[in-house]
């Protein structure tokens, strides 16, 4: 991209691009002035312009220029870009292949979410520009302004997370294209954002007891069985009554509802059987009685298809927060408020992670190591006695501070030592 820039030592505006990753600058006579720069802009877009067509033609613009004959002469001996013979595309043809090409093997909220990237991010800033003029500077720079531009509510910057998601579809379109076409990607040594810590809010047992008994009565079954099962949103509010098993007192999690579409669980291993603790039992015979007979849906919206998340949040879950004094924060807490509640149960890791649907227990160590007081526990019986109330092992127990100066791998190699060491069931 081509930037405006001024010579300290005269005082001048000189123009700085890249044409074929070749560094250019070229000099004016004008000083610093708002109508100087102004003019030297629309001169810098003209250029940027050209390049990304194809049309840049280095005398037209700088005629008296010895870049000039130089880029000229450069320009009639350069091999076709391409080392396939093929002419290289625009970043937009790119893009557009490589979405059509891998659009099957993607969930459809994951295909939308990369459309929208392509189409409200990408395609904007490179679009047909031939990717060869594709520079490491350049893609810097986008993610430099992507960064500092507006998120979804136009007050916030967007979060490096988000940034990074998008830099990731630019960095596999760019390859997709090196190894089509046989080009280098100019998207080499770009390493992501560091991305913060993720900071959770669960809530207390005492804040959930506040929370079920004053949420409206047809609402209670459903945060109940959010509070004392993890389930994910698309989860519960895709749940249906074949997959509620009362007879082995389990939750068969098989699909998952994006968008409004079914479909099956986010990853192989969220494809799990949830145990009912005997209030989610409760809770779900109750709602039994509340649904329409012949409903499919376990927690059906007024119309009687699956639960809308937006409808709840607005409607139940922000005023009945504000009702109660208590933080505002979004419903997937509830999936945060099971896990540290497993956990500060005793309940071995392992389990917890099979019962939230992880495919191992590096995210519990990485967000929830300061909710685990000890490792001992495999077979629920803790949580469910933290649930009901029933005997000294549920109270919440404090993370000794021993435990809570232990690096992650530390307190993984604990927890396999003490699975180890610990006694089974009919020894």
């Amino acid at each position: 991209m081509a930037k405006v820039r001024v010579r300290p030592e005269t005082g001048h505006l000189y123009i700085d691009f890249s044409l074929r990753g070749v560094r250019c600058r070229e000099q004016t006579a004008l000083d610093d002035t708002p109508a100087n720069r102004k003019a030297v802009e629309a001169l810098a877009r003209k250029i940027d312009k050209a390049i990304a067509t194809g049309n840049f033609d280095y005398a037209a613009f700088f005629p008296n220029s010895p870049r000039a004959k130089r880029a000229a002469e450069a320009e009639s001996a350069l091999p076709p870009p391409s080392g396939s013979g093929q002419p290289v595309p625009t970043f937009s043809e790119a893009a557009q292949a490589w979405y059509r090409e891998n659009l099957p093997r993607w969930r459809t909220s994951h295909a939308q979410t990369l459309q929208a990237i392509i189409e409200k991010r990408l395609l904007p800033h490179f679009g047909e520009q031939p990717l060869y003029t594709i520079t490491r500077a350049e893609i810097l720079d986008f993610r430099s302004r992507t960064q500092t531009s507006s998120g979804r509510k136009n007050k916030d910057d967007l979060s490096p997370s988000r940034v990074n998601h998008i830099m990731t579809a630019l960095r596999m379109i760019l390859a997709d294209a090196a190894d089509r076409y046989g080009i280098d990607s100019a998207f080499r040594n770009i390493k992501p954002l560091r991305v913060p810590k993720m900071d959770i809010q669960p809530f207390t047992l005492d804040e959930v007891g506040r929370i079920t008994a004053a949420v409206r009565p047809d609402y209670r079954p459903y945060l109940v069985t959010r509070f004392f099962t993890g389930l994910r949103t698309g989860e519960i509010n895709g749940l249906e009554w074949k997959h509620v098993d009362f007879d082995a007192d389990v939750i068969r999690v098989r699909q998952s509802i994006v968008n409004g579409v079914l479909l099956d669980t986010k990853t192989e291993g969220s494809a799990r059987d949830v145990p009912m603790v005997p209030t989610v039992r409760t809770a779900l015979l109750e709602q039994k009685g509340l649904v329409p007979a012949g409903c499919r849906w376990v927690f059906p919206a007024p119309g009687g298809g699956p639960l809308s998340l937006v409808n709840f949040t607005n409607r139940v879950w922000i005023p009945l927060l504000r009702h109660l004094d208590l933080a505002p924060r979004r419903p997937y807490q509830t999936r945060h408020t099971a896990a540290t509640l497993m956990l500060a149960s005793g309940e071995n890791p392992e389990w917890v992670a099979r019962v939230l649907g992880h495919a191992s227990t590096e995210m519990l160590f990485r967000v929830y190591s300061r909710y685990v007081p000890n490792l001992t526990r495999n077979d629920g019986r803790a949580f469910t006695g933290l649930v009901t109330g029933q005997g000294a092992e549920s109270s919440m127990a404090v993370l000794p501070p021993s435990l809570a100066a232990l690096s992650r791998a530390q307190l993984e190699r604990l927890v396999r030592t003490l699975h180890q060491e610990a006694p089974h069931a009919d020894a």
